[in-house]
């Protein structure tokens, strides 16, 4: 009783901070608080309309869903016969105190003894039916205790435009919005390698797009591998310090990048240090992303004793970049239509080591299976509900979990532009630069 009362006593806080905002907006304003992006419609009649139908249907909910129990169990002694049956009285589990967010609430449930968090992740559906709400989440942090996760409409449905904010520090890229409204960020100093896969238009390009976007204006090496004659990365090329547009250039720039990487071992093994990190500022190399776009082309053979060398030191050299390269500053991003163990030797190695996974909309459930199969089977059914209307939306493994999300968009002319202005910021790596001039009539 006492909660509801200051839950109620907040609202009215609220309403009546909105009602008189118009005399002190503009001296927040001036500290930096934008008020119109503060969800009032949501606030003052979204969360308590929710609210209110959460509470009126939850014992319907939970009869209906088997989430209610019986204190006297669900068997009984009828003369000599033992009879088993579902309780006329069951008590469902007690639901909290529901917290808003910017786009939609959070509310705990405690559990029943004996009561487990299963039928609660099956019941989704059936509770976001009842709550008229676009999406639930149920996750268990603690045992006895169910979070349940209330996303009031679909954040994804717009696609912002990408823009090139400070980075909240070096190899930390925005790439879009994540489903509850939050920066979708890949910070490659926490997880080193990525594997993007997705079909024809769901968005792959784009994410990569986004990704360039935010890392063109930062003191990093770029270098692309795109056997598809460079169809796509070309437009990067005055940023990326190399780019491999065919299999010949490809198995050269990696044997480049191998180099590179024995360098840096080199220097970490004279100071005494693991990784490069530990290496001082002035004496550190400069970190560098390689980016792979479609993978398939460059495991694609003719069956010729000559490409079947290639893609087997292609897959070879990319196998030792991923085992590595994130403790000597070489990170990978590994992209493609298609991805499984069909493509050849060594893919299911090399998937092992890409602990950052993002799946756009597939063609075949086996690349999903690929993609999240290993980190978070549960997000299968989400990945293949893509649809091909919403491009850039994702599912992304995000530490330990997964999630829906969406990236900027990018423009072509805007990609050309910021390849255009962040030229200067190019590094310049003589050996990989020479390793992609041979090999440019081999297509």
């Amino acid at each position: 009783m006492v909660a509801r009362y200051i839950w109620l006593t907040a609202l009215v806080l609220v309403g009546i901070a909105y009602l008189t905002r118009r005399r002190w907006e503009p001296r927040l304003t001036r500290r930096g608080i934008d008020l119109r992006a503060v969800p009032w419609r949501w606030y003052l009649a979204g969360f308590p309309a929710t609210v209110i139908r959460m509470r009126l249907t939850w014992r319907q909910t939970c009869l209906l869903n088997n989430l209610s129990i019986s204190p006297r169990g669900n068997r009984g002694l009828l003369g000599g016969l033992v009879v088993q049956g579902s309780a006329l009285r069951q008590i469902p589990p007690r639901l909290g105190l529901p917290r808003p967010t910017r786009g939609g609430l959070v509310v705990k449930v405690g559990l029943h003894a004996g009561q487990t968090p299963a039928p609660f992740v099956q019941a989704v559906d059936a509770l976001a039916h009842a709550w008229g709400v676009y999406g639930v989440r149920v996750t268990s942090p603690a045992r006895g205790l169910v979070v349940i996760t209330v996303t009031a409409r679909d954040p994804l449905t717009d696609a912002e435009v990408a823009e090139t904010p400070e980075p909240a520090r070096l190899l930390m890229a925005r790439v879009g919005r994540i489903e509850s409204g939050g920066a979708w960020l890949v910070d490659f100093r926490t997880v080193a390698h990525w594997l993007v896969v997705g079909a024809t238009t769901s968005g792959k390009s784009n994410w990569l797009g986004a990704l360039l976007v935010a890392l063109a204006r930062q003191p990093v090496g770029l270098v692309g591998i795109d056997c598809k004659g460079g169809l796509e990365l070309s437009l990067w090329a005055p940023r990326l310090s190399a780019l491999a547009i065919n299999r010949r250039q490809a198995r050269a720039l990696l044997e480049a990048l191998v180099t590179e990487l024995e360098s840096r071992m080199s220097v970490c093994r004279a100071a005494g240090v693991r990784n490069v990190w530990e290496l001082p500022e002035d004496d550190r190399p400069m970190p560098l992303v390689v980016i792979v776009d479609e993978i398939a082309e460059l495991y694609l053979s003719d069956g010729s004793r000559e490409a079947r060398d290639e893609t087997t030191a292609c897959a070879v050299l990319l196998l030792r970049l991923a085992q590595l390269g994130a403790a000597l500053g070489v990170h990978l991003v590994v992209a493609g239509q298609r991805f499984g163990a069909e493509l050849g030797a060594g893919v299911t190695a090399l998937r092992a080591q890409l602990s950052g996974r993002v799946a756009h909309r597939v063609n075949d459930p086996t690349t999903a299976e690929m993609a999240l199969g290993d980190l978070a089977p549960d997000a299968l059914a989400a990945a293949q509900m893509i649809t091909e209307e919403e491009r850039g939306v994702a599912v992304t493994t995000v530490g330990g979990r997964w999630l829906r999300a969406r990236s900027t968009h990018v423009p072509t002319d805007h990609a050309r532009e910021v390849a255009a202005e962040t030229a200067w910021l190019r590094p310049d790596f003589p050996a990989l630069a020479s390793a992609t001039a041979e090999g440019v009539e081999a297509v």
